[in-house]
């Protein structure tokens, strides 16, 4: 139990009035070396902390605080970590998932949100928030009428502060374009990151799918739709470094997937990857537990781990810690160096999820496109 509750409840009960105090006095959950203390306020049968951490129970019961109307539980977290949660209120038998009351930080996703706790040590990057020195990129809309797909499909653009037409520039095309945007501080993380030479100016290009899971696993006219339509749609378009090492894939859980799966299908195009929490499942022996949706996954990855071939010459890895495909992310590092590729392994003790990605793209895109800060210091 965190000190500052145990203070609370030492010796006689104490009033309401001195619980609306203690609530108002503090935030939540409450932070220290060893973890967090959770705290809930309310009438229930039960509340359990639901949490995306792989290796603990993801629901984990509160104990009820004596002579209050509080609720409290204590989990272990080393330095550095943020997870995100929820709790579980069972009342008459029913039971409701709702983000921490005490807890205004919350994490958005296309699901929803959850509530945020960041363990001692962990801060927010600075280079995450919107710098006003920093000058703006623009973003832009087109439409490229796919052959591969029978259907128009729309992208974003995004063109670096003081772009020139009389310049040349790297590519990164990201998969989940518009959730990068939302969920992830996209244009905000490139703005700051060219504003301070970390990273060169660059063209991005960002796609989104409507159809997420039948195409980024190993789809044959999505690795096209990216090579034979998008870069000679920008190519026609935006002064390029129309060169391997000019062109970097990028995308995030199965976007990872789809990454991977186009450069080693037409290899040789795509000189650079950045695969965040990619969802590589694989087989050596025997079947995987992860239903039917990884099927494709499993193909493919087995697949290409049977012949990798070159599918990049650089290729910038991340996952979390807490993910339940930390495994598979790093077992993919040393197959990858065996293979005589330039590979960047981070973990960070966060999990599967849009912040942890955000957290990530300096290290990777830096590595990848190193911007003039580097260069000269390093």
């Amino acid at each position: 139990m965190h000190a500052a509750l145990a203070r609370l409840i030492d010796g006689t009960p104490p009033a309401p009035a001195a619980i609306d105090a203690f609530l108002a006095a503090h935030g939540f959950p409450l932070i220290d070396r060893d973890g967090a203390t959770f705290v809930f306020r309310g009438t229930a049968d039960r509340v359990l902390l639901q949490h995306w951490v792989f290796g603990l129970p993801s629901a984990q019961p509160f104990e009820p605080v004596p002579h209050t109307d509080l609720w409290a539980i204590h989990l272990p977290l080393p330095a550095g970590s943020r997870i995100e949660y929820k709790f579980e209120v069972v009342r008459n038998g029913h039971g409701e998932w709702v983000r921490d009351p005490l807890n205004p930080h919350q994490a958005r996703d296309p699901f929803g949100s959850n509530s945020i706790c960041a363990a001692f040590g962990y801060e927010r990057p600075d280079w995450t928030f919107p710098d006003p020195h920093a000058r703006p990129g623009l973003l832009d809309d087109g439409v490229i009428d796919s052959r591969a797909f029978g259907e128009p499909r729309p992208i974003r653009i995004y063109l670096p502060a003081r772009f020139r037409r009389s310049g040349r520039y790297p590519l990164l095309v990201i998969h989940d374009g518009d959730d990068f945007l939302r969920y992830a501080d996209l244009k905000a993380v490139l703005d700051n990151l060219i504003h301070r030479l970390e990273i060169p100016p660059l063209i991005a290009v960002l796609t989104q799918t409507p159809h997420r899971i039948g195409e980024y696993p190993d789809h044959p006219g999505h690795a096209r739709f990216l090579a034979e339509e998008v870069l000679p749609w920008v190519r026609a378009r935006f002064p390029m470094i129309d060169e391997p090492h000019g062109r970097c894939l990028m995308g995030a859980s199965f976007g990872a997937v789809a990454s991977l799966s186009a450069a080693w299908r037409y290899q040789g195009l795509f000189g650079k990857l950045c695969l965040l929490s990619g969802s590589f499942a694989f087989t050596d022996i025997g079947d995987h537990w992860r239903g039917e949706v990884f099927e494709p996954v499993v193909r493919f990855t087995n697949a290409f781990r049977a012949r990798p071939g070159r599918p990049a010459e650089q290729i910038y890895l991340a996952c979390g810690t807490y993910e339940s495909l930390i495994y598979e992310n790093r077992s993919m590092m040393p197959f990858l160096q065996s293979r005589g590729l330039s590979v960047r392994f981070d973990e960070a003790r966060d999990g599967h999820n849009w912040e942890n990605w955000r957290d990530r793209l300096r290290a990777g895109l830096s590595w990848l496109y190193p911007g003039p800060l580097w260069m000269v210091y390093e």
